[in-house]
């Protein structure tokens, strides 16, 4: 049967993956160096593939594939699967079990290394993933920097860099700003570090990020609006114009008239202010 086959609107069971065993069959272990904490409990797999809210005419990016537990969640609803995987040694497996769904096409390599355009060939698409968490901001920036963005991004990261992404100003960080200036975040999950295969050593939580149609930056004026930003947060904890002043590289007469002109306070940190504000 086509994996996206459904009874009354609802995609039908899959059989389940003892995936330490599958594992232990293909003499593998899971890579600390890749960041490999695979997802087993198939009650949060079923909430990510319905968080992605996906379409049957949508094509998703999986990073991070694995054993492709999440990879034929997502299948049951897509019109197509890329699935993305770093590590050459667990790719039979993942052949294994995905290899019967035709609307899958595995990809090896490192995404962050691999042009989001040419492995979707279309916009709009959805990215979803249980990443390695070292690679969250690398990854964000990735993907959401490429000249064909996601229409809608659902990643399961560490709740604490979830958390921050999604800040209110006050509570501001560069990473927040990075994504916010993109899409609007929201945490739609919480996952314990029981529901994954080894236990991680921290909570998980599932970011859905919407993107918006266009930046609220215009595209012309990014790469100022980072480098902006990225002088404010060099130095978080001093006053915005001390900040500025090393960062950019200007006088602190300069900085506090730019300020002044913004109605911006100088006395500020960077971390208070709002995108409007940046």
């Amino acid at each position: 049967p086509h994996p996206r086959q459904s009874v009354m609107g609802a995609a039908i069971d899959l059989p389940y993956l003892d995936i330490p065993k599958l594992l232990r069959r293909y003499g593998l272990n899971p890579s600390k160096g890749l960041g490999q904490n695979f997802l087993i409990d198939e009650h949060f797999l079923k909430q990510i593939a319905q968080a992605a809210d996906i379409g049957t005419d949508d094509a998703v990016l999986e990073v991070g594939a694995g054993v492709g537990n999440l990879t034929r969640r997502l299948a049951q609803h897509a019109n197509i699967v890329v699935a993305v995987e770093k590590d050459l040694k667990i790719i039979p497996l993942l052949n294994e079990v995905v290899g019967s769904y035709s609307n899958i096409r595995i990809v090896a390599g490192d995404i962050l290394h691999l042009d989001p355009q040419q492995l979707m060939q279309r916009d709009r698409y959805i990215a979803a993933a249980n990443i390695p968490y070292y690679i969250t901001s690398a990854l964000l920036r990735h993907i959401l920097e490429a000249p064909l963005k996601p229409k809608r991004m659902v990643l399961t990261i560490q709740t604490e860099v979830a958390k921050r992404i999604c800040a209110n100003p006050g509570d501001l960080s560069l990473l927040a700003l990075s994504v916010q200036v993109y899409g609007k975040p929201q945490i739609v999950l919480d996952i314990p570090a029981s529901a994954f295969y080894p236990l991680p050593k921290v909570n998980s939580a599932v970011l859905r990020v919407e993107l918006f149609p266009q930046p609220l930056i215009p595209p012309k004026l990014l790469d100022d609006f980072f480098h902006l930003i990225k002088a404010g947060f060099s130095q978080k904890r001093k006053m915005l114009h001390n900040a500025l002043c090393g960062g950019l590289a200007r006088s602190k007469n300069v900085v506090t008239d730019l300020l002044a002109s913004a109605n911006i306070d100088s006395q500020r940190r960077a971390q208070t202010l709002s995108i409007d504000e940046w």
